[in-house]
């Protein structure tokens, strides 16, 4: 049986540089990629939480950034999954550096003063931003941005395997599971890729709900966005520990992890 074919839909043909492995307008006239964009909701409902959460507890402003920037990544991605237009491919791409040097940021100026600012750092990372997203925007190149993203990732993690192997061991769990719940995703996005056309043919012979199961694009989504989530909770925790703060991982509906937090006890 031959692979399925890309369908028309509301928002016309493609412009973007990528087009998934998801069928065009298989299951909605409206969306383009269904289960791409719906994956978003992960990205997009817990850091809303979070960011509330940040915000009832008195938090530092930049974890509030972070816990928005990642709902930016999520809208993002759904505009552009919903009509695979170019412009809706930028609004998903170029947040994912933002967020990241967010987050780079956070974890960087863990062991730091409360309330002081690192001004060198956030020009350093202003600056990479501005390049990746001046270059990008000339070369339109997805490696390019795969390649500037992955270096960000790359220094979250070395500084993430830093603070739970010598500084907090006991954080290892959280930083473990954050890290490994990523590959994951990496895992599951490159085979994706690499056998669009096998699992194309093999959604035909499959029912609808089964054959949703094999879009690993959406996993991505899924899996990077509770990674993500995750690595905001370590570096959370890590500071707020360092602050003398108690925080403690507690689990929403005895499923989703957040964090509470308590000031420090009065001597």
């Amino acid at each position: 049986m031959a692979p399925a074919v890309d369908r028309e839909g509301y928002w016309g043909p493609p412009t973007s540089t990528l087009d998934w492995c998801e069928e065009n307008y298989a299951v909605s006239y409206y969306i383009a990629e269904f289960w791409n964009t719906v994956s978003n909701l992960i990205f997009i409902l817990p850091p809303i939480y979070g960011a509330i959460r940040t915000y009832k507890d008195g938090l530092e402003k930049r974890y509030l950034a972070a816990y928005l920037c990642l709902t930016a990544v999520g809208l993002g991605s759904w505009c552009f999954h919903m009509t695979l237009k170019y412009e809706m491919q930028l609004l998903d791409e170029l947040p994912m550096i933002y967020s990241c040097c967010v987050f780079v940021y956070c974890l960087y100026e863990c062991f730091k003063y409360k309330n002081t600012v690192n001004y060198p750092m956030l020009f350093i990372l202003i600056t990479y931003s501005f390049i990746v997203s001046i270059v990008y925007l000339k070369l339109k190149q997805p490696v390019f941005h795969q390649i500037m993203y992955g270096t960000l990732v790359s220094v979250i993690v070395l500084r993430s395997v830093y603070i739970v192997l010598w500084v907090y061991p006991w954080l290892r769990g959280l930083g473990y599971t954050s890290l490994t719940v990523f590959l994951m995703g990496f895992f599951l996005w490159n085979v994706d890729n690499i056998f669009c056309e096998k699992l194309r043919a093999l959604r035909e012979k499959m029912p609808p709900v089964l054959g949703a199961v094999t879009q690993f694009h959406a996993w991505w989504h899924i899996l990077t966005g509770l990674g993500s989530y995750l690595h905001i909770l370590l570096s959370l925790y890590t500071r707020t520990l360092f602050l003398k703060h108690r925080p403690k991982v507690k689990f929403l509906l005895g499923i989703w992890p957040v964090l509470l937090v308590e000031p420090p006890k009065k001597l």
